[in-house]
C-alpha cells in the first residue's frame, strides 16, 4: 500500500477551514442556546437520535417506524416550539455594527430617558416593571391596562409608579419612543421558580419574556435592586450601564455574559 491510497485523509486548507465555520457556526448555537429552555428541548431530542439509532441496531421495527415518522415532522415542529429563539437569532443577525449605530441614533434618547427613571425608582425603592417591546406585539395585554401615547419620559415613568396612584400596581408598556400602556396585568411564570422570595412583578416579568420577546425591566420594592427578563430568564442585580447596553441591544443578558460583570449579578432561572 502506498500513502497515495491515503491521501484523502489529510485535509487541505479549505477543508480545515471549512470545519473551523462549521464549528465557530455550532460554537455560537450552543452559546445562544446555553441557560433556555431551548437547550433542554434540544437534550431531548438528542436523546430520541440514540434511541432511534439503538432501535435500528436491534431490528426494533415499531420503534424505528415511529420514531421515523416523528423526525418526518419534527421539522415543522421545531419551528413552532423554537419560534421565540428563531425569531431572537434573526433579530441578532440583524444587527450589525453600522445598523446598530443607525438605531442608537434614534433610539438613544429613550434609552436613557427609561435608564434614569429606573435609577429613581431604585434609589428610592419604588417597585415597578416596565416592558420594552420587541418584535413580538404586546398587544394582547393592552386591554388589561389604561391605553397611552406618550412620550417617553424619565418624569412619566416615575410619576406612574408613585405609591398610591391609580397604575402603580401594573405594567408599563413601551413600544418605540412612546408609552402606549400603563397599569397591564402580565401572564405569571408557568414553571416553578427556584428562589421562593421572588414576588409577584419579578414572576409576572418572567411570564411575559416567556410568551415574548421583551425585554422586562422590574425594580424591586424590597430590596431596591434593579433584574431584567428576557427568554425565560431572571438576571438580578443590573447595573444602570448594563441596563443601557441591553436596551441598546448591545449585549443581551446570558448566563456567561452577565455573570462575567465587575458586580456578579444573580441569574434566577425557571425549571420546567
Amino acid at each position: 500500500m502506498s500513502l497515495e491510497q491515503f491521501r484523502f485523509l489529510i485535509p487541505g486548507f479549505r477543508d480545515i477551514l471549512e470545519i473551523l465555520i462549521v464549528a465557530y457556526v455550532l460554537y455560537r448555537v450552543l452559546l445562544f442556546l446555553a441557560g433556555t429552555r431551548a437547550l433542554q428541548t434540544l437534550g431531548g431530542l438528542v436523546v430520541l437520535v440514540l434511541v432511534y439509532f439503538v432501535a435500528v441496531q436491534l431490528n426494533f421495527s415499531m420503534i424505528s417506524s415511529l420514531l421515523g415518522v416523528v423526525f418526518t415532522y419534527g421539522a415543522f415542529a421545531a419551528i413552532v416550539v423554537f419560534q421565540p429563539e428563531l425569531r431572537h437569532a434573526l433579530s441578532r443577525l440583524g444587527r450589525s455594527r453600522v445598523m446598530r449605530f443607525l438605531a442608537s441614533r434614534e433610539t438613544e434618547g429613550v434609552i436613557e430617558e427609561i435608564v434614569a427613571a429606573v435609577e429613581r425608582l431604585s434609589r428610592r425603592s419604588t417597585g415597578a416593571i416596565i416592558a420594552v417591546e420587541g418584535e413580538v406585539s404586546l398587544n394582547d395585554y393592552l386591554e388589561s391596562g389604561k391605553e397611552m401615547h406618550a412620550n417617553v419620559s424619565a418624569d412619566l415613568l416615575t410619576t406612574i409608579f408613585t405609591p398610591y396612584s391609580p397604575l402603580h400596581d401594573g405594567a408599563v408598556m413601551i413600544r418605540g419612543d412612546s408609552i402606549i400602556a400603563a397599569g397591564c396585568v402580565l401572564p405569571l411564570t408557568q414553571y416553578p421558580v427556584e428562589d421562593k422570595s421572588l414576588g409577584t412583578r419579578h414572576r409576572a416579568a418572567l411570564g411575559l419574556s416567556e410568551e415574548t420577546d421583551a425585554v422586562v425591566v422590574v425594580v424591586s420594592e424590597e430590596t431596591s435592586k434593579v433584574s431584567i427578563a428576557i427568554r425565560g430568564l431572571l438576571h438580578r442585580g443590573v447595573t444602570p450601564q448594563q441596563l443601557q447596553e441591553v436596551l441598546a441591544g448591545q449585549t443581551w443578558p446570558s448566563i456567561d455574559t452577565m455573570a462575567a460583570a465587575p458586580d456578579q449579578p444573580d441569574t434566577t432561572t425557571v425549571t420546567s
